[in-house]
């Protein structure tokens, strides 16, 4: 999914395991580079129902108290957020009744509650489920619909309100994104 976004103007993709492989974040450098832009997206594979490690301590040093929220924790307020997530198992493993009891959705309320308590605007995940026996073509249908996503989140052609009908932003792509 990340290599189809080579080349796009206007988005940047941060690799934090590339950045910090020593865990080591520059916290001033990853605040200027939010504050640098409208919508966060974190991407990564579904590790025991979170993020990744990186990702956790990201959010613990980088999302501050006075800087991300507080009285006077502004910086990203009215900014978007989503998560995107690759989970191996299948979207019937997700459900009440699956394998893991709770859709992805309610797996990632602590996400959407630290986006809320940042006061920014959480939208529906980008899922991509089964990834241990997806076909290459399955994986780069995927791909086209995560750069499609990303484009129309750019120009500002994501619907919002037709996005929050649906569980995840991929479940109807034609319904979200106008144009």
């Amino acid at each position: 999914m990340v290599r189809g976004l080579d080349g796009l103007q206007g988005i940047t993709f941060h690799d934090l395991y590339e950045a910090y492989p020593s865990f080591d974040i520059d916290v001033d450098a990853e605040q200027r580079l939010l504050l640098e832009h409208d919508v966060l997206v974190l991407h990564h594979p579904f590790y025991w129902y979170s993020t990744p490690a990186l990702i956790k301590q990201w959010e613990d040093l980088v999302l501050t108290h006075g800087w991300a929220y507080g009285s006077e924790g502004t910086a990203l307020r009215g900014k978007l957020m989503m998560s995107a997530i690759t989970t191996g198992g299948s979207e019937a493993a997700y459900q009440p009744g699956g394998h893991n009891r709770f859709t992805v959705s309610e797996l990632l309320r602590p996400i959407e509650q630290t986006a809320r308590l940042c006061g920014m605007d959480y939208m529906p995940p980008f899922i991509v489920y089964g990834t241990h026996s997806m076909t290459d073509d399955a994986i780069r249908g995927h791909a086209e619909d995560y750069r499609r996503v990303l484009l129309a989140l750019k120009d500002g052609a994501l619907d919002l309100a037709a996005a929050r009908q649906f569980p995840h932003l991929n479940s109807n792509l034609n319904a979200v994104v106008r144009g």
